[in-house]
């Protein structure tokens, strides 16, 4: 049975955006701040798109994990999240270097 998505009628137009794109990142796949909101069409609000995930995620059962900085870096701090982001990003095939750092080019969404 599909899973029913949650009520997003209370969201701005940006939220709604950053959301549906968020929804659209396959599994095994990353993302960059950066990347969505330029798909949002606010290619300066990377921050903003952080704010959304971070206000939204849980009760949107968005997948959040698959969103990491441009550097290919998680930005959550250690013992603050990096972990279980780290985790949940591994459990779905994503390779991280030695610096913990993801390559873009192979894991890297490109719509």
């Amino acid at each position: 049975m599909p899973r029913k998505n949650p009520d997003t009628s209370h969201l701005t137009p940006f939220h709604q955006c950053v959301v549906d794109i968020l929804r659209r990142i396959p599994r095994g796949k990353v993302a960059t701040y950066g990347q969505i909101a330029a798909l949002a069409g606010t290619p300066r609000s990377a921050r903003q798109v952080g704010r959304s995930l971070h206000a939204c995620s849980e009760k949107l059962d968005l997948p959040w994990y698959r969103v990491i900085n441009k550097q290919g870096m998680i930005s959550l701090p250690k013992n603050g999240g990096y972990e279980l982001q780290k985790s949940l990003l591994k459990k779905e095939g994503v390779k991280f270097n030695r610096e913990d750092v993801v390559d873009l080019h192979k894991f890297g969404w490109h719509p």
